[in-house]
């Protein structure tokens, strides 16, 4: 017998998910990002503040992005004026990704303003449990959530 909509933790997560997605955008519209845009601008800004200069692999490693998929929004990123794209001297196939001032001003209120709408949106579950499941369903093989700019 199948379970009800209201017993399956997968069509539960999709409609989490959605209301998460829907939250985010919300909170991201002001600033003029789409949130994979803010994804990749937060992992190349933080990445940048730890002395990196990532290529798009490593850019798209970080963020679990495709790495065409990446492709594509860094050059978005880059038309707004808010991330450098360079030759990489050792490999001229790869291209090193640096902040503009203008995006380094921008990632810390885009990132305050996820940070706000998660807030709302975990509020009816404790932090550590929140970050404890989503840990072990985004990496099960450690259980350990990724490392990055959050």
């Amino acid at each position: 017998m199948p379970l009800s909509p209201g017993e399956s933790p997968g069509f539960l997560l999709w409609h989490a998910t959605l209301r998460w997605q829907r939250d985010i955008a919300t909170a991201l519209a002001p600033l003029d990002l789409t949130h994979v845009q803010f994804v990749l601008l937060a992992c190349t800004w933080w990445l940048n503040t730890q002395g990196e200069h990532p290529n798009q692999l490593a850019v798209a490693r970080q963020a679990g992005t495709d790495v065409k998929m990446t492709s594509q929004v860094l050059r978005a990123l880059e038309r707004k004026g808010l991330v450098e794209r360079e030759v990489d001297p050792a490999d001229a196939r790869a291209k090193r990704l640096r902040v503009t001032d203008a995006g380094a001003e921008l990632a810390p209120r885009a990132i305050a303003a996820v940070e706000q709408a998660d807030a709302q949106f975990f509020r009816p579950v404790a932090v550590g449990d929140a970050v404890a499941l989503l840990g072990r369903l985004a990496r099960p093989e450690t259980g350990n959530p990724p490392a990055g700019p959050e």
